[in-house]
């Protein structure tokens, strides 16, 4: 029988060491979807040509790592906010820096070009959204709605009003020129990370932690459908240019979704872990992810993906059902964006929702943007992508050729075992001589995906040091692989037997009790399971809970696992927001007249917490200076524990 031929689906391009530290943020160019920006601890801003190993420019001026960053819609120009809440935007065929921003009181966590105007929205760990005038420095509007980090920004194709999407779980839309709130959008039982517009109709997808993308009809305002049962939380969508579909980068797998009904057109196994960012450039997907210093971009041919009509065949084995599709999915249901011929006006000032006066150019600013450097590392690339321009507008980019598939073997789209190639211990790509040196390991373990919430198979298997050139064999793998397999089914075999016995008591519906029980066991891991559970209903907590759980907390905080810390930090949050003003205001309360025990007992509860609290307080300030998301972490925790003090 022949074998049939196998073409490729998706396929790993190119991996490289982006900076001399962690990347923390990163974007691609949608446009050409060929221009790569990366953000990193080291305060750097690096660009980059997807396939290309050698960084085109890096862009120095923050003091503070570099947390979000966008490119315009024509790529020649980047903005970048900081930890510290500053923002630049730099002029990239001029190679200067073009302004900087300063006015948001944290950390810079989501920005967006304006498609037609020269303005920039940024949204911040300070709950505020600002729109900017990038012309004169000024800020035009701030917009207060959100209660917690506004992590997502998104200007409509016609450019009258921006999207946001937050930590308190809401979607809102604003009216740029009337500078108000027109809609919001709830929903969602978790924190909402990504926006995105349909390229054509008024329709907004959101995507959230809480596994699903919700679409929003945007002329009646109300939810059109939603998608379920994501593999994790859902971090990057993408429409299709014609509108026809939705792309949403899951973790490991590309997804292909309509909405009109919801309904999955095709999944796509991409072995990119957690995806960052999307674009879609002659008929091919590119998805970049990051992980510590390194960025892997990844691709997916687009003419092999179902889009649209018959639902295809689910290679993860989805069993969620499937609606059909509409009779005619090509007509629009909706209204159509009008977008100008013309540069869009400038937005009016609305004095109630204005800052107070426009910020004049200081010497501070003036002294960081002559600090502020765009240095170019690679000219012949540097040429090839920003010059020349002409007298009258940006020459349009060149038609690029697709990427080109990797031989068979490299196939990643294609499910079944592992190859034996799979297995090698592939050397890190080289660093550019514009990059300095990685360093050390971070003391915090990050979490890799595919990793177990509590143990790692990784701590009981030995380190392996396979040498570049030698090929791997069968045998020499296996054996390799069993070394630590003796060690690993006996944790295994003793954390069921826990888990199990959790469980008994979980059934009877007592979770003081279960929690308690999990604390006996002296396990960590099974506390971070536990805790991972009631972490997603707020109800299930207690007072009494938390004198339990609190001395749990200290531990995960200190613990050298980053999946440990994530859980230690999420409970401790969701306590201080529901029993810390309990705890004060029992506290500074004049002793009750007369004997009242369940007073009593409630206030020995709060001085119990207060104390525990009072302990934490001085570990969460310490790791308040860390650089990257754990440091933002901590100090937004120090922030809630300020009134202990």
């Amino acid at each position: 029988m022949a074998t049939p031929v196998v073409t490729k689906t998706a396929w790993k391009l190119q991996e490289i060491v982006a900076h001399a530290s962690n990347v923390s943020s990163l974007v691609l160019g949608k446009a050409s979807g060929r221009l790569l920006a990366t953000g990193g601890d080291d305060c750097r801003v690096n660009l980059w040509s997807i396939n290309k190993p050698n960084c085109i420019m890096s862009l120095t001026g923050h003091t503070s790592p570099v947390e979000s960053v966008r490119l315009n819609t024509p790529e020649e120009l980047i903005v970048a906010g900081s930890q510290s809440g500053s923002i630049r935007v730099w002029d990239l065929e001029a190679a200067k820096i073009l302004r900087t921003l300063m006015g948001h009181k944290a950390n810079i966590c989501s920005l967006d070009f304006h498609p037609y105007g020269e303005f920039v929205a940024s949204g911040s760990q300070d709950t505020n959204i600002k729109l900017w005038d990038i012309r004169r420095k000024g800020c035009v509007f701030r917009y207060r709605g959100h209660s917690q980090a506004v992590r997502c920004l998104r200007f409509s194709p016609d450019g009258k009003w921006l999207a946001s999407a937050a930590d308190d779980h809401t979607v809102k839309l604003w009216d740029l020129t009337a500078g108000k709130m027109m809609s919001e959008f709830p929903g969602h039982t978790g924190p909402v990370n990504v926006v995105e517009f349909h390229p054509n109709e008024y329709l907004l997808a959101s995507g959230s932690s809480d596994r699903t993308i919700r679409f929003w009809d945007l002329e009646k305002f109300q939810v059109v459908s939603c998608i379920e049962g994501e593999p994790g939380p859902v971090m990057s969508v993408l429409f299709n240019p014609d509108g026809c579909c939705l792309y949403s980068g899951c973790q490991d797998s590309l997804r292909v979704y309509g909405w009109e009904p919801e309904r999955c057109f095709d999944v796509v196994l991409v072995n990119w872990g957690k995806v960052a960012d999307l674009a879609i450039c002659n008929d091919q997907l590119i998805g970049v992810a990051f992980s510590q210093s390194n960025v892997s971009s990844y691709v997916v041919d687009l003419t092999r993906v179902t889009r649209t009509g018959t639902v295809a065949p689910d290679p993860v084995q989805d069993h969620r059902p499937l609606a059909q599709p509409p009779p005619n999915p090509s007509a629009p249901l909706r209204r159509i964006y009008e977008r100008p011929s013309t540069t869009c006006s400038k937005p009016q000032r609305v004095k109630q929702n204005s800052e107070s006066e426009r910020r004049s150019p200081s010497s501070e600013d003036d002294r960081d943007e002559r600090e502020s450097r765009a240095e170019i590392q690679n000219a012949e690339d540097y040429n090839e992508i920003f010059q020349p321009k002409n007298s009258i507008s940006r020459t349009p980019p060149r038609r690029s050729e697709p990427f080109p598939a990797p031989p068979e073997d490299g196939e990643l789209g294609e499910p079944g075992f592992p190859k034996v190639s799979d297995l090698e211990v592939l050397p890190r790509p080289p660093v550019v001589a514009s990059t300095p040196a990685p360093k050390a390991e971070p003391a915090i373990i990050p979490a890799t995906r595919n990793e177990p919430i509590g143990l790692k198979a990784s701590d009981f298997l030995p380190a392996v040091k396979i040498p570049q050139q030698a090929e791997l064999v069968d045998e020499d793998a296996m054996s390799q692989i069993r070394k630590g397999h003796d060690t690993m089914c006996v944790v295994l075999t003793s954390r069921h037997k826990n888990l199990d016995t959790v469980r008994a008591v979980w059934t009877t519906g007592d979770i003081k009790t279960s929690v308690d029980s999990a604390v006996a066991i002296n396990d960590l891991s099974v506390v971070v399971d536990l805790l991972n559970i009631v972490n997603q209903k707020a109800s299930l907590w207690k007072l009494d809970l938390c004198t339990t759980v609190l001395p749990q907390i200290e531990k995960l905080l200190q613990s050298k696992y980053e999946s440990y810390v994530q859980t230690g930090c999420t409970s401790l949050k969701l306590i201080l927001q529901r029993f810390l003003p309990l705890i004060t205001d029992m506290l500074a309360a004049p002793p009750s007249v007369g004997v009242d025990i369940s007073r009593e007992e409630r206030l020995h509860k709060c001085r119990l917490c207060y104390k525990q609290l009072k302990s934490i307080s001085g570990l969460v300030k310490s790791k308040s200076g860390l650089s990257g998301r754990h440091g933002s972490t901590f100090r937004e925790l120090h922030l809630l524990m300020a009134s202990l003090d």
